[in-house]
Formats: C-alpha cells, structure tokens, sequence
C-alpha cells in the first residue's frame, strides 16, 4: 500500500492555525484513549467542542484532523463508518505528543486509513545531532529581545592539529551545542578532557582546545528555532479500498443488479453516451455530445456495445458512472436526450444544447439531481433489461 505524507511546520509553543475557524464547525466522532480504556462510547462532537473540552490538544492537530474528514467524506467514505481514534499510551511513539488514526469500518473491523501525528521536533532533531548540522528555522522579531547565551572560543590550530579532516565538523558540533551542555563542558575541562559525542562517533575535546567559555548578553532581532512537526499520513491503498467497499451497493428487489456508488469528483469515467440502436441517425448527436463533454474536462464513455438499453445502464451502474446520457428517436424530431441518473435510476428529458453544460453543473456538484429534476420533465421508458 503507497502513501502519501504532508508536514506541517509548527513554532515552538504555537500550535494555532490561521484556518481552524473554517472547520471549527466539522462534526467528528472522536474516539478517546480514556474511552477506549473505559469501554465507553465516541463522541460525536464538532472540532471546535474537541478543543474546548481538551480532547484535542491544538488548533493544527484539529485543523488536520477536520480536513481529514472532509477528504474522505468527498471521496466517498460515508460519516457512520468513519472515527477518529486516539493512539492509546502504549501505542505512540515516544517522540510524539499526540496520535489520532481515521478508521474505516469495512467486513474486516475498523481499518485505519489516515493517521495524524504531532511529532514534535523529533525528526530534525535527530538528522542535526546525526549530521552535525542546524536545521532551525528563522523568525524576525517585531521586537528586539535580549537574553543570556553561552559562547564558545575555540583555539582553531589546536582542533585543526588533533581532528585534521574532521575538525570543521568537531566544531560545528561544539557551536551546536545546547547551552546547558557547553557549561557542562566547561567544568569538566578544569580537570580532565571533554568526550563530544557526534553520530556514532567521540571525540576528545582536551583543554588547550578551547579558548574560553562563557555567558554574554546578546540582543536577537532574528529568532532560530527547531520547528515541531504535525505529519497527516495517508493510506492511499486502504483508503482506495474502502471506497469500493463502502460504495458497492445491490439494487432493492433484483440482487443481481449491482452498482457502484462512486461520486461524481472521483469517478474515472462521469458521464456514459447510449445511442439507443445502432442506427447510422444517431451517430452524429453521440459524437457531437462525447465531444461537447471532453472540451469540458468531462471523461465520457460511448456505450454502444450489444444488448438492450437497460443492460447497458446496467454495464455503466457497476462501473460506477454516474450520469449517462441517451440518443433516441425523439431526439432527431425535438433536439432533445435523457439524462439518467445512477443512483436513482430516473430520468429527464433535457435539450442537446443544454446537456454538456448540465452534466458539468451535476459533476461538479453546482447542481443536484434533485434541482435538475425540478428544471426538466422527467422521462419514464428505457430501464428495462429485457
């Protein structure tokens, strides 16, 4: 299963996000580590509650978490069968300060799909200390602060003497250092050599190699800073396979009629083109509309293979095609097609100029199927599969 990740960088202690208030609103079922340890039940609350009553922790880990849901809400994962659980004690990471997975229900149980994570500053911390490398991020302060820091002067000959190639990275290492360590160091040089820890490696770092230690005042006017990390983490396989669990539905009253619920947004084929025989009249409406459809970005399938009309509405259902637009004999005497909808299986009756622009309106979800059946009469006839 291939999977994509998004991080999103975070300053240490400010974990607003400027968008939360465009998903405060997005109800969730929120599903504890407390509730799970307690046998009780999720809550079904909004994002904006989550944070309120401390079930979430910050506004980007709510924020990610909303858009999360609203992801696969638009794909096609129905609200009953998702939740969002909380990574229990044993389960998270040590690094991280917080843990939530979306989880499908499908045949086999709840499956994760998405998992969120606040990572904290774990990972770049590591890749510094392992590569003897800042990875700080740079703000400039509105206001100059001032504040006390610990400098090191190196005697430049004597590491270059005793680490020869090594020593720009000795030394970096040593600059890198958190302040509370060089005073560490410090001490520990009046009577005995410093062991500097670098990767896998040590070095000895003797006395005669350093000039001096100390705290001096320094007035900043650009701020470093280890950023912390929230990383959504997405499933892409499991999540493909949700979708086709969850969307494949059987017709009421006829079990051999199965079709595939897929939305219009994600559907690989939107719109079908059914001439109704193979009558050379009806070629040039099917080819003028598949053309209509494809200027407007709409991928469409000519379905005029053998068999009934039904049977290939049929066909286009289980290939999940939402829409399908049919050619009959009334549309060389009125200018006009059916226009069927998958998930209903009615029909209406709309004129050749107003179909590619329709079907864009229906795919696009600028217009329901409900508003379109108010708009245009609706068609009877051409559902049978005999």
């Amino acid at each position: 299963s291939s999977g994509i990740n998004a991080e999103w960088p975070l300053r240490p202690g400010d974990k607003s996000h400027p968008k939360f208030k465009n998903v405060k609103d997005v109800k969730i079922k929120f599903y504890t580590c407390e509730a799970q340890m307690a046998g009780t039940d999720m809550q079904h609350i909004t994002v904006g509650e989550a944070l309120e009553k401390g079930v979430l922790e910050n506004e980007t880990m709510g924020y990610f978490i909303a858009r999360i849901h609203q992801y696969l809400s638009e794909v096609g994962i129905p609200d009953e069968n998702l939740r969002f659980r909380q990574h229990l004690a044993k389960e998270m990471a040590h690094y991280a300060a917080d843990c939530w997975d979306a989880e499908c229900k499908t045949t086999y149980g709840w499956v994760e799909i998405v998992g969120c994570a606040d990572r904290s500053c774990f990972d770049l911390n590591a890749h510094a200390k392992a590569t003897s490398t800042k990875l700080v991020a740079k703000q400039t302060l509105d206001t100059p602060v001032t504040r006390e820091v610990v400098e090191v002067a190196l005697n430049k000959a004597a590491v270059g003497k005793g680490f020869k190639k090594e020593a720009g990275g000795v030394t970096a290492a040593i600059h890198n250092m958190e302040d509370e360590d060089k005073l560490k160091m410090k001490e520990q040089l009046q009577s005995d050599n410093f062991k500097l820890v670098v990767g896998d490696k040590s070095y000895e770092i003797t006395p005669a190699m350093v000039t001096s230690i100390s705290t001096v005042s320094k007035t900043e006017h650009v701020r470093e800073f280890v950023p912390s990390v929230v990383e959504p983490s997405f499933g892409i396989g499991r999540i493909l396979y949700c979708i086709l669990e969850c969307n494949f539905k059987v017709r009421e009253n006829d079990d051999k009629r199965t079709w595939l619920n897929l939305p219009p947004l994600i559907a690989p084929t939107k719109c079908s083109v059914l001439p109704l025989s193979n009558s050379p009249e009806f070629i040039p409406y099917v080819e003028d509309l598949s053309a209509a459809l494809r200027k407007l970005g709409i991928p469409n399938k000519v379905e005029d293979s053998s068999g009934s009309i039904g049977r290939r509405y049929a066909r286009t259902d289980e290939l999940g095609i939402p829409f399908g637009i049919t050619i009959d004999f009334d549309t060389m005497k009125e200018q006009s097609v059916t226009v069927r909808d998958r998930n209903s299986c009615s029909q209406i009756r709309v004129p050749v100029s107003d179909t590619p622009d329709l079907i864009n309106k229906l795919c696009t979800e600028q217009m329901t199927w409900g508003v379109a059946k108010e708009k245009y009469p609706e068609f009877i006839g051409q559902e049978s599969n005999n």
